[in-house]
């Protein structure tokens, strides 16, 4: 199982830009999202979405940021608008999967930089 990360880069305070995650090897995904971790500090999530559609976002970024998932193509993303500079920091999509067993795998994904600029 691989996660692919797309999108991140330099924006300008108030600017917008939108992260996608492709997982291939695995055609059963249960919940899918986004972490962030920035410089000295904790790695927190940001966004989840289910395999059911039921999402959920930090309070920090909710009413900014949209998190949405193609479960036809196993791929989730990240909207983010109205950037502020706290937004700043490393960006890592995630993966859960059923196993045989009673506990889910989860998989990450390799880290997308996002940087926002005042």
């Amino acid at each position: 199982v691989q996660l692919q990360a797309f999108g991140g880069g330099l924006v300008q305070v108030g600017g917008s830009l939108r992260l996608s995650c492709a997982v291939s090897g695995s055609l059963a995904v249960n919940a899918m999202g986004w972490y962030r971790q920035a410089p000295g500090k904790q790695r927190e999530l940001v966004a989840l979405v289910t395999s059911g559609g039921n999402r959920q976002h930090a309070d920090s970024v909710r009413g900014r940021f949209a998190i949405s998932r193609d479960n036809t193509k196993n791929t989730v993303d990240l909207q983010m608008n109205n950037l502020k500079p706290e937004d700043t920091a490393t960006y890592f999509c995630y993966a859960r999967f059923p196993t045989t067993g009673p506990y889910e795998h989860t998989q990450w994904g390799p880290g997308t930089q996002v940087t926002v600029s005042s």
